[in-house]
């Protein structure tokens, strides 16, 4: 199966399945797709890039994160092959690369672990005079805390959290992260995410916190709630949250915005909130992990998911908020005032992006794992 059999297959496959699970219906044996490890025909073309290179590029990603025909049309224009693997956590991703760079050439952490890759030496610095369609990113997400001047990234998507509901099955609209965090009513049918991180900080967002000023007392608070909370829980997703609602295994779930706008275009009983006392913010970055062995095509690849069209076609798939002002400007008035991709004002107000904390991160790591073990 080459390339552009595989994305006439996704787009095949999307038709009858769900986001998250449809890449699996392909298997890992699928030429540009793997789970967890880099894809089964790593070789790429066999030929030279212009780059110099050797013809091929190996992405590591999120599930559900690309244009339909994106690696087509980038293979088609550069003569790159793309072998695309998947995470589906940060956490798995920064393990991944601590023990060693299995041959990823662009990687796409999160605000918080890109902080984190910086300071652990796993990213390596950019030649921003190769990426020259930075020059149409908002300028607003330029200068951020997490990578000032963008010397270690590029902006891919930012995202909010919150809380994706049928809204048959509810009593009321949720708008308080009570329903998921310290409440019986929606017992066996609420899932949240598997990041640890983002539970603890979500847990003392409810409880009246900012999610940059969590101290240890605070996470043994969180931990004591979501311990009794625990048999309420039917499971911590993996990545797989709008699947769960959108196939009526759960009601509720914490999950991304993007994700449930995805699943909300197939189902009209499904809706999305952002809940009163605020949430957390993220935005998922283009890196280069250090060792990548095709740093050039590394370069040519990010550069071009820069594009203003393939941005558009990227963004008209995932529905997710795109930090790409050139590429929000091609797209319909239903998605640049669609409340679920871009809410408002007073909610986002409430909203925070997390700052890595190298003291609190195994601390939330381990309360969590007791949490997921009570």
């Amino acid at each position: 199966m080459n390339a552009v059999t595989t994305q006439t297959t996704l787009a095949a496959l999307r038709q009858s399945i769900g986001r998250r699970s449809l890449l699996q219906g392909l298997g890992v044996a699928a030429v540009g797709i793997s789970f967890g490890g880099l894809a089964a025909c790593s070789g790429g073309s066999g030929g030279t890039a212009s780059t110099g290179e050797e013809a091929t590029l190996n992405f590591y990603n999120w599930d559900t994160y690309i244009g339909e025909t994106t690696l087509d049309d980038f293979a088609e224009s550069s003569g790159i092959t793309v072998n695309m693997s998947l995470f589906a956590t940060n956490d798995e991703l920064f393990a991944k690369l601590r023990a060693g760079n299995a041959g990823y050439d662009v990687i796409v952490p999160s605000n918080d672990f890109v902080e984190r890759m910086i300071q652990a030496n796993l990213i390596q610095e950019l030649d921003q005079s190769k990426i020259p369609n930075m020059a149409n990113v908002d300028p607003t997400f330029i200068d951020v805390a997490y990578d000032p001047g963008r010397k270690y990234s590029m902006p891919y998507t930012w995202l909010a959290l919150g809380i994706g509901y049928r809204k048959s099955a509810v009593s009321a609209r949720p708008d308080s992260w009570k329903v998921l965090f310290d409440s019986p009513e929606y017992a066996g049918k609420i899932a949240l995410l598997s990041e640890a991180g983002d539970v603890i900080r979500l847990g003392a967002k409810y409880l009246g916190h900012s999610v940059n000023e969590i101290t240890p007392e605070i996470i043994a608070e969180v931990e004591a709630m979501m311990i009794r909370q625990k048999p309420n829980i039917r499971t911590f997703h993996e990545d797989n949250g709008q699947d769960l609602l959108l196939s009526g295994e759960v009601d509720l779930v914490l999950e991304y915005n993007g994700d449930i706008a995805q699943i909300m275009t197939e189902d009209d009983d499904i809706d999305f909130v952002i809940p009163g006392e605020g949430s957390q913010l993220n935005s998922d970055n283009l890196c280069i992990p250090v060792g990548a062995p095709h740093p050039l095509n590394a370069h040519m690849f990010i550069n071009n998911l820069l594009d203003a069209e393939v941005g558009k076609k990227i963004t008209e798939t995932i529905l997710y908020p795109t930090p790409n002002a050139a590429a929000k400007a091609l797209m319909p008035d239903d998605y640049k005032n669609n409340p679920v991709i871009f809410p408002p004002a007073d909610l986002l107000a409430k909203c925070e992006y997390a700052s890595y904390n190298a003291e609190l991160q195994p601390l939330y790591e381990e309360a969590f794992t007791r949490i997921r073990a009570a």
